[in-house]
């Protein structure tokens, strides 16, 4: 993964001192990202799918990064350049912050914190615990979001405070009482397992209802869960998949129009062409020409 390549990876700059990235492999072979951070900086890892690993000392030292987990670093002592190996089908958040820009954000609520402690301002900090299904919202928000580039960076800015402050909410059951659709981590999950079945199924997909049945959520809490967490409609969300898996089909040249079609589930190569085209401005030969 090179720092350079937007399609694995963003660097969101949110204010002084204060970063998001956000990396996400979807090839089938493991990819890496580096970046040199000094010990100024508290480092906030969030796994979201798959799984990573934080290399130190040449890989002679190791820690996961694993799906639905949270991790926390800081050594005022020592500089942590940041060494990922990102696994296939993987997608993380890190956020990056100096404890001068946190202290700023955070000093009435030092107590709660542990590194903040006048006691541990020269002392490591680590700690790893599983994402609340607030934090999975948000992540899910950051990497789904559609609006257009102008607009886009004031999101995610307003979604990286979100997730510091979320992370460090003493009481996240709060949260939960203004989602009643989400008032746990299962309904979550729930949520989640629906949008592995219509991905797994997407040439043949299940109804709202059959689906809502099969996950064991009423058809309204799925869908207002859905789009809470996925910021779209079970069905935009599998048009959309279907097209940008028939886009990768097409760059492999292992497959014609025809045959793509069928394998995501379009009853004529007609209608696939038509939704191509209004997703990507062009035909599916065309856009195979451009390749």
């Amino acid at each position: 993964m090179k720092n350079n390549d937007k399609s694995f990876l963003r660097e969101i700059s949110v204010e002084s001192e204060f970063d998001m990235v956000t990396l996400y492999n979807p090839t089938d072979v493991k990819q890496g990202y580096i970046k040199e951070i000094d010990n100024r900086y508290i480092q906030m890892y969030f796994g979201l799918e798959g799984n990573a690993k934080l290399l130190f000392n040449q890989g002679r030292y190791i820690i996961d990064i694993q799906k639905n987990k949270s991790l926390v670093l800081f050594n005022p002592k020592q500089n942590l350049p940041i060494n990922i190996e990102l696994h296939p089908k993987s997608k993380v958040i890190i956020i990056l912050i100096t404890i001068k820009r946190f202290h700023s954000f955070f000093s009435e609520f030092s107590k709660y914190i542990s590194f903040l402690n006048v006691n541990n301002l020269d002392k490591k900090y680590y700690s790893a615990k599983d994402l609340t299904p607030s934090e999975t919202i948000v992540l899910n928000q950051i990497f789904s979001n559609k609006l257009h580039e102008s607009l886009e960076k004031l999101y995610l800015k307003g979604k990286a405070f979100e997730l510091l402050s979320l992370y460090f909410n003493v009481n996240e059951n709060e949260d939960a009482e203004k989602c009643p659709f989400l008032e746990d981590e299962e309904n979550v999950e729930k949520i989640k397992k629906a949008k592995e079945i219509i991905i797994e199924r997407m040439a043949n997909p299940p109804s709202l209802n059959e689906l809502a049945v099969e996950i064991g959520l009423s058809l309204k809490k799925l869908k207002d869960g859905f789009k809470h967490i996925y910021g779209e409609t079970v069905f935009n969300f599998l048009i959309d998949y279907k097209l940008d898996y028939a886009r990768k089909l097409l760059e492999s040249k292992k497959y014609n129009v025809s045959e793509i079609s069928d394998m995501i589930g379009y009853s004529t190569s007609s209608h696939f062409i038509a939704a191509f085209k209004k997703k990507f401005g062009t035909t599916p030969k065309r856009y195979l020409g451009k390749i």
